[in-house]
């Protein structure tokens, strides 16, 4: 990547979200130029970039539109719900996709991503089946037996996903998941239900010309298949750690490119799982903006741009806490923000998105700890006292 040498860079982000506005943030700093790209105006990374430009991303026509208009050097998605061939396009014309335009194909979908891990390289992942119809649903879920978990295939932070406990409870998860799907899928998969001690995040840095590298473990805990609270590090044995790096390296080696990927795991008592894979920076990383020397956005920026990454240091027990809105409004306000900062050690982001509605992620609270169970703590009480009006 010696192109990516000199700076500054044309970086254009697809989908400009939360974790689009802290990567546009890490990217300014080093004086790169960014295109921030969303179907909304004024999304959070729209509001620190250079430019923007609302478009449907599932429209071909759009993307070309965009992308000859801008001629960025770099296109980096940060969602799922993209026409992904068409990057293919962009990547033949010399334009770098992030990771790569093969692997954010494989990626986009859950059944591409665990196919390739289970079916290509032999990675133990939960039992799965797929479903496009209720009535199929109905015939995978006896298959694989309850309780299991319903998700679409193509979906963001885990949304549309749902535990199924018996037979009567399929057809609520079918239109739930349907509900939440992202782009034009109608395809739903099943997976057997993981009895598992912790859910981890283990942040896999891959890089051009250097070793793929790795964060410390991220805990992290979930309510509808969104992530709700995230801790670092996370109380696993060593082996367990070793277990999942060989498979997170296994997966994106295969993947190819560089950037960071947050790779999922279920950690049981006698097993590391496969779960999932992003080929960007993760939700449930937000934690790092508080725990580590260098946060998952900066560290997604200088693989990207071939820079070196030469130490990642822990800081401390830290975790993070999700702000939810709880009705629908316009322009939302927030207060509580002094109360939650009179705390030392405690830090808050508010992503500035122009609406809110039941259960949307508008802010995350931050904090460090003698202990992670003192830092879980300490950032669900901060994020407690923000009230969304």
């Amino acid at each position: 990547m010696s192109k990516a040498m000199k700076l500054p860079q044309k970086l254009m982000l697809l989908g400009s979200g939360e974790l689009g506005k802290e990567f546009v943030i890490a990217a300014q700093r080093l004086g790169n130029y960014v295109i921030a790209v969303d179907r909304y105006a004024n999304a959070p990374a729209m509001q620190v970039a250079d430019r923007s430009e609302v478009i449907s991303m599932l429209s071909a026509d759009d993307l070309e539109a965009v992308v000859t208009k801008h001629e960025p050097d770099f296109i980096i998605p940060e969602i799922e719900a993209i026409r992904t061939e068409k990057l293919q396009e962009f990547e033949q014309r010399g334009i770098t996709v992030i990771p790569t335009a093969a692997a954010t194909n494989y990626t986009m979908n859950r059944d591409r991503i665990r196919e390739l891990a289970h079916e290509e390289l032999g990675i133990r992942t939960a039992k799965y089946g797929y479903a496009v119809t209720l009535e199929e649903l109905i015939a995978v879920s006896d298959q694989i037996g309850f309780p299991n978990v319903v998700k679409p295939v193509m979906s963001s932070s885990g949304k549309g996903q749902s535990v199924v406990a018996s037979k009567e409870e399929v057809e609520k998860a079918w239109n739930y998941a349907i509900a939440n799907s992202r782009g034009d899928s109608q395809k739903v998969i099943v997976e057997e239900f993981i009895n598992f001690e912790i859910e981890i995040t283990l942040l896999t840095i891959k890089q051009w010309n250097s070793p793929t590298i790795f964060c410390s473990p991220i805990g992290h805990r979930q309510e509808r298949g969104d992530y709700q609270e995230s801790w670092q590090p996370a109380d696993i044995s060593e082996d367990k750690i070793l277990a999942a790096q060989a498979i997170a390296q296994k997966v994106t080696d295969a993947l190819g490119g560089a950037g960071i990927f947050g790779v999922e795991f279920f950690i049981t008592k006698d097993e590391v799982i496969f779960s999932e894979l992003s080929p960007r920076p993760h939700d449930t990383g937000m934690v790092t903006l508080i725990s580590q020397n260098l946060n998952e956005f900066e560290l997604h920026l200088r693989a990207i741009l071939g820079l070196p990454i030469p130490k990642i240091e822990q800081l401390g027990s830290s975790a993070s806490a999700v702000i939810l809105a709880s009705e629908k409004l316009d322009a939302p306000m927030f207060t509580g923000v002094a109360e939650a900062l009179a705390e030392p050690d405690v830090d808050i982001r508010l992503f500035g998105k122009p609406t809110a509605h039941p259960y949307r992620r508008m802010g995350v609270a931050l904090a460090k700890a003698e202990n992670v169970q003192a830092a879980r703590e300490k950032a669900t009480i901060a994020a407690s006292k923000i009230h969304i009006i």
